[in-house]
């Protein structure tokens, strides 16, 4: 057999290189240490098809209420999951065990119990129970309804107008959870400019809530002395109402231009404003002009001689 030529050596690590990288595309790759384990929380009770969606409870200001969270390991090895609550209502929870192994194969319920404060006004709370492993984080929602009697109460402030714009703010100042609706209205010198009707607005206003928002004017006039007043309600008979006042002025260069059309009318009235004393004047009857007095002797009787 003839040696190698330097052609066919060259071309040997090559074919190696080749042959070593199929081998390696064939073979099943590694299980990754680090891969997420592959489990589920969700609130106790019920089937995967029939699962509640969220934790709910209800109770009055003071009242431990208690539910379950189940952790559902289906992985060939143990989880660890570490449990917490976040949010509102999720820092009232605590659980039976902040930190949870679940075997292979197996299912956990870990109580827990949420304790509604002393001091909690009745209305809607929420909140989420955390459970963390494997690399991954699973959120639950939590949601509290604290019984007592509710106040729907509304506010509109700091009512602003500004070119095109209309801004305002929003206050639930109640315990209830509030969908503002919204109605506009504009009046300037010679009527009304603006009539928008009530609509809903898109947003869900918490108790304490205070947002700040802005009403597009796209046609606010020129040149007028308008007032703008908003008014708001919601459902349990929540109402407010504000208004604010602007002037429009013409901006340069019709500045000019709006100087000249308000001189006209001054001139125009300050006119007619001297007419009217010239009118005034000509109707009054003339002076009388005093007499110089007439020198008068009585007449002679009948027959007397003179």
């Amino acid at each position: 057999m003839s040696p190698p030529t330097p052609r066919r050596r060259r071309a040997l690590p090559v074919l190696t290189a080749a042959l070593a990288a199929l081998l390696c595309g064939l073979a099943p790759p590694a299980a990754a240490d680090d891969a997420p384990a592959d489990w589920t929380a969700r609130p106790a009770g019920g089937t995967d098809r029939d699962a509640r969606p969220y934790v709910y409870l209800e109770g009055t200001p003071g009242t431990v209420l208690q539910d379950r969270l189940t952790v559902t390991n289906s992985g060939r090895a143990p989880l660890t999951v570490r449990l917490r609550g976040d949010g509102r209502a999720g820092g009232w929870i605590r659980f039976a065990e902040d930190t949870v192994t679940v075997p292979a194969r197996t299912r956990a319920e870990v109580p827990l119990a949420l304790t509604v404060p002393h001091d909690a006004v009745p209305g809607d709370s929420s909140g989420e129970a955390v459970a963390a492993g494997g690399g991954e984080e699973i959120r639950v929602p939590v949601r509290v309804r604290t019984v007592g009697p509710t106040l729907a109460a509304l506010g509109v402030e700091d009512v602003r107008v500004s070119g095109g714009t209309i801004r305002y703010a929003l206050v639930n100042r109640g315990n209830a959870m509030l969908r503002p609706r919204l109605a506009v209205r504009a009046e300037g010198v010679f009527g009304t400019l603006l009539d928008r009707p009530e609509r809903p607005l898109p947003l869900e206003l918490a108790p304490g809530r205070r947002v700040e928002r802005t009403e597009p004017w796209p046609d606010a006039p020129a040149l007028d002395a308008v007032t703008v007043r908003l008014r708001v309600t919601a459902s349990g008979g929540a109402r407010d109402e504000a208004e604010a006042s602007a002037t429009y002025l013409p901006v340069a260069p019709a500045v000019g231009g709006g100087l000249l059309v308000l001189g006209g009318l001054a001139a125009l009235a300050s006119g007619a404003y001297r007419r009217r004393r010239a009118g005034r004047a000509a109707s009054r009857p003339p002076p009388v002009e005093a007499q110089p007095p007439v020198d008068t002797e009585p007449l002679p009787k009948a027959g007397a001689k003179t």
